[in-house]
């Protein structure tokens, strides 16, 4: 097997997903132009432009709660969230709207989005870039947290089911 990087594995993804379904759009801060900080998005503007690449304001509330929305129209939303400390300032869209949503319709509806961020820099990017706040989304009804192990699960599992499935509790964070 051919190394490939984390980085290299979920942009690879994205391209094929992006070119099969039409449906799926990616969102988030500097992810355009810039491909993004760890550069996960590079060259998926060129592809696919700016109506399905969308260069974000550092406003997680706001572009995780239209992704809600857009799930709910029928469009795959992927969005990026640079560090995990900054999906704290998306909670009610997280966990109030998309997760508990099939809930509030009983059943017959669902966010079909996907979240995507890190979390835990080894580097240490300083207090509000460094945590590992996985198990909080561990225990949220509705949410379905997923962190491969090596580049090629973390390929499959983090975008190729996951823009697939309609039903909330596969969504990935």
């Amino acid at each position: 097997m051919a190394e490939m990087m984390y980085r290299d594995a979920l942009n690879r993804a994205l391209f094929e997903e992006m070119r099969k379904d039409p449906l799926i759009f990616v969102m988030g801060e500097n992810i355009g132009w810039r491909g993004g900080s760890y550069k996960v998005t590079e060259g998926l503007l060129n592809e696919f432009g700016p109506e399905r690449v969308i260069d974000t304001p550092i406003a997680e509330a706001s572009f995780t709660g239209a992704a809600v929305g857009a799930a709910l129209v029928g469009t795959r939303p992927i969005v990026e969230i640079l560090f995990i400390d900054f999906a704290l300032l998306a909670m009610d869209q997280i966990i109030n709207q998309a997760a508990k949503y099939e809930f509030m319709s009983g059943g017959q509806d669902c966010v079909p989005m996907v979240i995507r961020t890190q979390g835990g820099v080894g580097n240490g990017l300083a207090a509000q870039h460094s945590q590992s706040l996985e198990a909080l989304f561990y225990h949220i009804p509705g949410l379905k947290v997923v962190m491969p192990s090596v580049p090629g699960l973390r390929r499959t599992v983090s975008c190729r089911n996951r823009t697939r499935h309609t039903n909330p509790r596969d969504e990935a964070f």
